[in-house]
């Protein structure tokens, strides 16, 4: 019996180191082959990350934060999403949240302003145009939601009347009742005060905006990293705020 025990063991040993084998000579030929074609395709590169799909035969490719799909030997790219349909599932997105999520106790705060409401236990992270319109729409639903703080971002990235914008903003003496004053009642937000307000703060943000690719406004980050984009409902806010806790 123990010569049977060691026999298997050597069997699923043996049997292991190919497959592994197998999966690596699989991941290079990926690598080569379409390291040596995405620069004649205008992809960018190289590739991070090669990883096995729960789909037989279809293999991940990260390139920084984008996903791409091929077969085992770089052959075919595919450039959409993964869904899986018994469990409802969408693929790619989960691996998106995953890739861009914010390590929120890295966000540099001392770049945001802070509005909080009621006890202000929970922490969310928003980055805004002030010239945005969802971003207004989602401000007027931010008035229903109590026990809540908000670090607030600005990040104008529409054009130059949000950069002005937003320094008027970033220099009134009050900021989160400046912000408020234009975004939900409409209020148009005084020039800025004397010389001598350090704006560069606006940079960085949109500098940091970069290089999380944060595209579009309003950006939402919650307290377990995750993200969303767009204006959403306060019921829908609420939810989230709890899943993050």
């Amino acid at each position: 019996m123990t010569s049977s025990r060691h026999g298997w063991r050597a069997a699923l040993l043996t049997a292991g180191l190919l497959l592994g084998g197998i999966a690596a000579a699989q991941e290079a030929a990926i690598r080569k082959n379409l390291g040596e074609r995405l620069p004649q395709m205008g992809q960018p590169a190289p590739i991070d990350e090669v990883t096995r799909t729960p789909m037989p035969g279809l293999y991940e490719v990260r390139i920084g934060t984008e996903v791409y799909y091929t077969d085992a030997e770089g052959n075919y790219l595919l450039h959409g999403e993964l869904l899986d349909m018994r469990k409802q599932r969408n693929l790619t997105e989960e691996r998106m949240a995953r890739l861009l999520a914010i390590d929120f106790d890295r966000l540099p705060l001392k770049d945001a302003f802070t509005i909080v409401r009621g006890n202000g236990k929970r922490r969310v992270a928003l980055f805004q145009d002030p010239n945005c319109t969802y971003c207004k729409r989602f401000e007027r639903e931010l008035q229903r939601v109590d026990n809540v703080t908000i670090h607030m971002f600005l990040y104008p990235i529409l054009g130059p009347d949000s950069l002005v914008k937003s320094r008027n903003v970033w220099c009134a003496r009050d900021k989160g009742r400046a912000w408020q004053d234009w975004m939900v009642r409409d209020i148009v937000v005084p020039p800025a005060p004397a010389p001598g307000c350090d704006t560069t703060a606006l940079d960085r943000n949109r500098e940091f905006g970069r290089k999380y690719q944060i595209t579009g406004t309003p950006t939402l980050v919650f307290a377990d990293g995750k993200r969303i984009s767009g204006a959403i409902a306060a019921a829908d806010f609420e939810k989230r705020l709890a899943e993050a806790q």
